[in-house]
């Protein structure tokens, strides 16, 4: 197995017993680019130079018996939504073209205490909205499955990425599937975390729980790593939680007889979902129940997740870019510029019932996990698309209203606030990945990674 193939956690292991240096792992990686980045487009900006700086210091460190950190040698490109000291930071938009951050982020900070080696800025769509890759600074991030097709997103510079082996670990965020989503289309493995597990900051809505940074990995030890690290309460985060990092990183196996999974093909019927990738979730079932689960077709009432998601979601893009539109509306893609518009119509009532709602919905999910384990439902409504698209008009005959609607089976759970985990599951007929989506307990994201873990080493055959 060459380095690029090799898991995190082994790569982890490598390093520390000194068979490979920080060094050739990053060496390795770099030809991995060079080879195949120009025909994805995954990684848009390149520190080659200061990634060689700091691996060999990594290698330095470890060879005078200093301590190092859970991702020491490990080689990351940070989204490019992220900010990162000294790096170009544009979230994709040409208003940030020249952008560079001063200081790191909260996140990129932990990653790189924790010995991770900076290799750039993975692609992302602009500002992050969309869960397809494209912007007018980099242009499109394509499927390494098969560049025609999409490689979704909004972290889906992170997802090609690790998919076609540039790297072993990647962050990213997500509000509406943007982990989830493109982990989905690339084959990887991608978490939404629990708001508050990974703290943000600087955030200027530091009290919504509607969006949040997560790990993604090839495998579900890696993103449990990866977690461990990114995890932790910090007093600038309000909704941070008080949980010891070390907790994501302990021992994953786990016997999942007499598991009560509850699963739907289609969220009870709320949204339309293409046959490919209803059959998918619906063989995870089946593998759910040979493996001992308690599998029964069920999930939570959804009524009102849309348009609770929606509300939240505009009025989050309003505060956030409303000033930039209105200083540069030309630098602002009309799909965007639309959200926002939409965020200035709300009213006080209208943020008022989505909250309601999001509490009912709470509510009807809280006593859904009653009965209930986990809740297995498809991460994407359709396998990856045309990349030429700026989104799919329809599924499965069903026309979408805009760009949103095609990525339902993720906002919807986004609103109830529980942790949810897109690990791979199968594929098309043309060879196209497609994950099934896990939504844990309240809080219990530790236990959804056992869980995953267990669903993953099946699908694998060990």
């Amino acid at each position: 197995m060459s380095i690029c193939e090799m898991s995190a956690t082994a790569l982890r292991a490598a390093l520390r017993r000194r068979e490979l240096s920080a060094r050739e792992v990053l060496e390795a990686h770099l030809a991995r680019i060079e080879e195949r980045n120009p025909g994805i487009n995954a990684i848009v900006t390149l520190t080659e130079e200061r990634a060689r700086r700091e691996a060999s210091e990594a290698d330095r460190r470890l060879a005078r018996g200093e301590p190092v950190g859970a991702l020491h040698g490990l080689p990351m490109a940070h989204k490019d939504t992220h900010l990162t000291e000294g790096v170009r930071t544009t979230f994709g938009s040409p208003a940030m073209r020249e952008h560079v951050p001063a200081e790191d982020e909260l996140l990129v900070a932990r990653l790189r205490a924790a010995g991770s080696i900076c290799l750039g800025k993975t692609n992302a769509p602009e500002f992050g909205a969309g869960s397809h890759t494209f912007n007018p600074v980099f242009g499109v991030t394509r499927n390494p499955h098969d560049p025609s097709r999409s490689a979704g997103g909004s972290s889906g510079g992170a997802a090609a990425a690790l998919a076609s082996g540039m790297q072993p670990l990647a962050d990213g965020s997500d509000m509406g599937g943007s982990l989830r989503n493109p982990a989905s289309f690339c084959g990887v493995v991608g978490l939404r975390p629990s708001p508050g597990l990974v703290p943000s900051y600087p955030n200027p809505t530091p009290w919504s729980p509607l969006s949040t940074q997560g790990p993604m990995a090839r495998t579900v030890a890696d993103v449990a790593l990866l977690l461990s690290v990114m995890a932790g309460a910090d007093e600038r985060a309000p909704l941070s939680a008080h949980q010891p990092a070390s907790t994501s990183a302990g021992e994953l196996d786990r016997d999942l007889r007499g598991l009560r999974i509850g699963w739907s093909a289609d969220l009870g019927g709320s949204i339309p979902v293409e046959s490919e990738v209803a059959e998918v979730v619906r063989a995870a079932a089946e593998r759910f129940a040979e493996l001992g689960c308690r599998v029964e077709e069920a999930c939570p009432d959804f009524t009102g997740a849309d348009e609770t998601f929606r509300t939240l979601r505009a009025w989050q893009f309003e505060l956030s870019l409303g000033r930039l539109l209105d200083e540069s509306p030309e630098l602002v893609k009309p799909s965007l510029a639309a959200n926002i518009e939409e965020g200035r119509k709300l009213s006080g009532p209208d943020l008022g019932r989505a909250a309601v709602t999001q509490a009912e919905l709470y509510h009807r999910a809280r006593v859904f996990f009653g009965d209930h384990d986990v809740l297995l439902l498809p991460v994407s409504q359709l396998p990856p698309f045309d990349a030429e698209l700026e989104y799919p008009r329809e599924v499965a005959g069903v026309a979408g209203r805009d760009y949103l609607d095609w990525m339902a089976s993720c906002s919807y759970v986004s609103v109830l606030g529980h942790p949810a985990l897109s690990v791979p599951a199968g594929s098309t007929a043309d060879g196209l990945p497609v994950g099934v989506q896990l939504v844990g307990r309240y809080r219990e994201d530790f236990e959804l990674l056992r869980v995953a873990h267990a669903f993953e080493r099946a699908a694998d055959g060990n």
